[in-house]
């Protein structure tokens, strides 16, 4: 019951999510959705994460946090890709680790990801959803050298965040209310070092758009509140823009309780 409550006060309080900014590419916190940037939109940005929700590759018995940063463009409105980078600590002992290294972050791993347009949401009739495809670290070099390209969870992949979706989305604007965002997909996860799925996900955002010109209406519209269940865990959290939307802090609650966190920049090149 009191994550039921949790979620219905997410819904309430959560504001729309442009930027799944923890995973460095557009959605919710976790959970996929059909939403798109503007065209030739450039974001780049970092988190504080919680490691609860990733790969044990990122676990440690020192510390429950790593760090992550990311580059990301919408080449064309139906096309999106990012680089993202995350920290791996080196613990005391570890024997993959030099001694040097040890009590610190040490390493990195390296992941792509990219989304497809494949139906603008109102093409047909105004009720019809958007619909994108997308994937998270598809292939990676083989870590035994060599330059062998690698995929999921085979030997010797460093695949620790791979997974594929199909996303929908519809929007339902309420005037002078807000708008909000409903959001389902199928997410096949695959990624090295987590428990494998195929599941649905699902969420829900609510950005306010209030008349009124009073300061506090004002910082009020600036939130975006979201909810979501991500095949695996339920979240909440929102997202707070600054400076006409070209800066943007987000915050999560993992399990509705594990705290991450980040700032979005954002840069319209066209």
């Amino acid at each position: 019951m009191k994550r039921i409550l949790l979620l219905v006060w997410g819904c309430c309080v959560s504001v729309w999510a442009d930027a799944q900014a923890l995973l460095g590419t557009t959605g919710l916190l976790h959970a996929p959705t059909a939403d798109m940037q503007r065209d030739k939109t450039f974001l780049f940005g970092g988190n504080y994460l919680n490691t609860r929700p990733l790969s044990t590759h990122f676990h440690s018995s020192e510390v429950g946090y790593t760090f992550n940063y990311y580059i990301n463009i919408t080449i064309f409105p139906w096309l999106e890709v990012s680089y993202i980078c995350t920290l791996v600590h080196a613990d005391h002992g570890s024997a993959y680790f030099p001694e040097q290294s040890w009590g610190k972050f040490a390493n990195q791993d390296r992941a792509f990801s990219a989304r497809l347009r494949l139906w603008k949401e109102g093409w047909w009739k105004e009720w019809t959803p958007q619909i994108v495809l997308g994937l998270d670290d598809p292939t990676s070099h083989a870590d035994h050298g060599g330059g062998e390209l690698v995929s999921g969870n085979t030997s010797g992949s460093n695949n620790y965040a791979t997974r594929y979706y199909l996303a929908v989305t519809k929007h339902l604007d309420f005037r002078n209310v807000g708008e909000w965002g409903i959001h389902a997909a199928f997410v096949y996860g695959n990624a090295k070092g987590m428990e494998h799925y195929k599941r649905p996900s699902f969420g829900v955002n609510f950005r306010p758009r209030l008349s009124d010109e009073e300061f506090f209406t004002k910082a009020i519209n600036k939130l975006n509140l979201m909810a979501e269940y991500d095949s695996r865990t339920v979240n909440c959290g929102f997202e707070y823009s600054f400076w006409k939307d070209y800066i943007n802090a987000v915050v999560e609650l993992n399990r509705c309780k594990y705290f991450s966190g980040g700032l979005i920049f954002k840069v319209h090149l066209k």
